[in-house]
């Protein structure tokens, strides 16, 4: 194909203000007290229609302000970023069986464990620094399981690989269980201990023989015998999942039956021993931990506690509402009926990120007033009334990030931002002055020190300590000590005050994917990621990189065959939500009746007007993993192979 054809869409650095004069007018340049006063004006027109967007690639210091700012200065819990589209099932469903949203265990407790699953993982590509340490797991003695749909590049280091069906994950998950039972192979002590609602749990799983899973999920029976068999009898096992599990309409529910196998077996709460979802933005852990969501204050705080509301508001001079705020989906739902009005966007994308990216254009084109601050002039900063130019994270701030395995870390600025580019968090307490809350903070550490006088979880990290350890795992309630590197080893205590409260199973049930195949659309199309790219490619686009070819359909040999299509020939692909056209790809790796895409390359083939906006209703997110599609072949001269 011709260069042009592989090669993104540069975006340009924001390096001064932005403002629209009037609806579908241009933006044109301004100053900073102009562009300041119009945001000032928008937003306080909308109060009581207000959504905040905050960042998961900014520091927790700016998460911290920002979900201050929706809470203090515009009175609302409606506040979200992008963990609403990947992660917000790991967090629903690890909160309500452990208390808390986070991964058990530290990344290092995977180089000694005895055996790991990656559940729709492909980390290789999506995670390579968490995969580092599965390979020295692996050169350690331990063993690997693969599950997922594909034949990835992890995959391929796996002792096993289990291809399932996309969206059969729960009766998969099922059936491992029902066999770890049926052996004898339950942990037994540790149920009766640490855990309520373990007969549900066996009553729901009992239909789930090892040959009805292989109808459903096609898997070989044998080979779901075989992970049962070793998951269970190992001393120590990490499972680890990623999007393949969370980006489904019932993504909180894969995540409880996943974690339903690690309470059956008393893989939790050890060293060694634990469930990880992996988090893919560098920050997207700490955004949730500092409040930028709708349910919970700084510290994963509930909000309907009242001694809670009560500390904060204490602490913030102001009325915290009584209710959970609208999440990213509700939001993009309320601007549809009118009851969102305006939106302060941080460092995201929702234009192309979001599932039916066309609708999303649409609904934000309805808002009265769409704030953006970002570095980049994104789809989304192209859509607002105001533009304003942050700074760049990871090289051009002070602060902290939190990754997955919970480690807070020190970032440090190395370079200064270009032209009239200002700091995140000054730019919010300027917009916070414009509406009556005069907040200075001399520096990230003083916010950083704030957000430890609220949050028990955070108390004990002072930068001090940070830059000392390298980075500290929350919870660190003590500034003088250091806890466990994993998390719930009180429910190994034998003394039941000291356990506190019990882990319950999930009884859940398996509910095929919404968009289903039919002889119209007859091809599951799932989408992830690639090693070369990240996200919709607005900051990695910019970089040449040798293994980038830009955005194919992927295709298995037979399918790609029956269709009559070579490499490199474009094609058409359709969904019931919309069309787009895209190069083929020929991946082994694929089974008959399976597409793959990314979001990679939206200005190229927005991959995302083909996905289906089906959301969890617990957590909020849509199934990226599993549309149905058709691939039609083009008449030559269409084709720009």
């Amino acid at each position: 194909m011709k260069k042009r054809d592989r090669t993104p869409k540069t975006y340009a650095r924001i390096t001064h203000p932005l403002v629209r004069d009037e609806k579908g007018g241009p933006l044109r340049r301004a100053t900073w007290d102009e562009a300041l006063d119009r945001a000032a004006e928008g937003l306080r027109a909308a109060r009581g229609a207000f959504g905040m967007f905050s960042c998961a690639r900014a520091t927790n210091e700016m998460n911290y302000v920002a979900q201050k700012f929706a809470r203090v200065v515009m009175g609302t819990n409606n506040v979200d970023s992008c963990n609403r589209t990947c992660h917000a099932p790991s967090v629903a469903g690890l909160s309500a069986v452990f208390g808390s949203g986070g991964g058990t265990s530290s990344y290092g407790e995977v180089d000694h464990t005895d055996l790991i699953v990656m559940w729709g993982s492909n980390a290789r590509f999506a995670h390579p620094i968490f995969f580092q340490h599965v390979l020295r797991g692996i050169r350690n003695g331990a063993r690997m399981y693969a599950i997922d749909p594909r034949r990835t590049s992890t995959a391929e280091w796996a002792e096993s690989w289990l291809g399932l069906n996309v969206g059969t994950d729960i009766p998969l998950a099922h059936a491992v269980g029902r066999e770890i039972i049926h052996a004898g192979l339950h942990n037994r002590s540790f149920i009766e201990r640490a855990t309520t609602g373990f007969e549900e749990y066996a009553a729901e799983v009992e239909p789930w023989t090892l040959s009805v899973a292989e109808q459903v999920t096609g898997v070989p029976a044998e080979a779901i015998r075989e992970l049962a068999h070793a998951y269970a009898r190992a001393e120590r096992a990490q499972l680890c999942w990623t999007l393949g599990i969370t980006e489904h309409h019932n993504g909180t529910d894969n995540v409880r039956a996943l974690i339903n196998l690690s309470l059956l077996t008393g893989h939790v709460g050890r060293y060694g021993s634990g469930v990880q979802p992996l988090r893919g933005q560098n920050n997207v852990q700490g955004g949730g931990d500092m409040g930028a969501i709708p349910n919970r204050l700084p510290g994963f705080q509930d909000i309907l506690e009242p001694d809670v509301r009560r500390k904060f508001e204490t602490a913030w001079d102001t009325v915290i509402q009584p209710h959970y705020g609208l999440n990213l989906t509700d939001m993009f739902e309320a601007m549809e009926t009118g009851g969102l009005k305006a939106v302060y966007c941080i460092g995201e994308n929702p234009a192309q990120s979001e599932a039916d990216s066309e609708q999303a254009v649409e609904r934000m084109k309805r808002l009265d007033c769409l704030v953006v601050q970002d570095i980049f002039l994104t789809k989304t900063a192209e859509l607002a009334d105001v533009v304003l130019p942050a700074t760049a994270a990871w090289a051009e701030t002070d602060g902290t990030t939190t990754n997955s395995e919970r480690r807070v870390q020190r970032v440090r600025k190395a370079v200064e931002p270009p032209g009239e580019a200002r700091e995140d968090i000054d730019i919010i307490c300027d917009l916070a002055g414009r509406l009556g809350h005069a907040w200075k903070y001399a520096d990230a550490e003083s916010v950083w020190n704030e957000l430890r006088s609220v949050s028990p979880d955070h108390y004990g990290m002072t930068y001090e300590r940070l830059a000392e350890h390298q980075g500290i795992q929350w919870p660190c309630p003590d500034p003088e000590k250091l806890e466990p590197t994993y998390l719930h080893g009180r429910l190994w205590e034998s003394d039941p005050a000291k356990r506190g409260r019990l882990a319950p199973f999930g009884i859940v049930k398996h509910d095929p994917p919404v968009d289903l195949t039919d002889d119209q659309y007859p091809i599951r199309l799932t989408t992830g990621r690639r090693l070369d790219s990240y996200n919709t490619g607005v900051q990695s686009g910019s970089f040449a990189s040798p293994l980038r070819r830009g955005e194919y359909v992927e295709l298995c040999p037979e399918d790609a065959e029956r269709y009559g299509v070579t490499v490199g020939e474009e094609v058409r692909i359709s969904s019931r939500r919309g069309t787009v056209q895209a190069p083929v790809w020929v991946d082994p790796g694929l089974r008959p009746g399976l597409a793959f895409m990314t979001m990679h390359f939206p200005d190229e083939v927005d991959t995302n007007q083909l996905t289906i906006e089906a959301n969890c209703p617990i957590a909020g997110t849509a199934e990226f993993k599993a549309s149905a599609i058709r691939i039609e072949k083009l008449p030559a001269a269409a084709s720009r192979s």
